[in-house]
């Protein structure tokens, strides 16, 4: 997730969890459980957050998979390419999609 979501969903759990504690009454049953609920997701959200960009560098995938060639000389990405292995397949799979592409419309003629 990226920071702007994980900012959200601390934001939304917090309410979440403040709603219930400062209510009038001692929450009981049902309302304990789910202030119990939005304060661990307010944690994981802020736990998220602390933990900066993450290894790829992505603000789409922050803690997904680096890609293997990420700094690789002998294969080396092409350039503008970052460190995630997931934005890196879509590209690769992107490049091959356009190339079957105009190979077909080649072929028509």
């Amino acid at each position: 997730m990226s920071d702007q979501t994980e900012w959200r969903d601390l934001q939304v759990a917090l309410r979440t969890a403040s709603d219930i504690a400062f209510d009038q009454e001692i929450p009981s049953g049902e309302q304990a459980d789910v202030l119990v609920d939005a304060l661990r997701r307010a944690q994981a959200a802020a736990l998220a957050l602390a933990a900066g960009p993450g290894t790829t560098g992505c603000r789409v995938h922050p803690h997904g998979a680096v890609d293997p060639l990420y700094g690789d000389k002998e294969d080396p990405l092409p350039p503008g390419w970052g460190k995630c292995l997931l934005c890196n397949d879509r590209r690769r799979r992107a490049a091959t999609n356009r190339r079957g592409a105009a190979t077909g419309r080649r072929g028509m003629r």
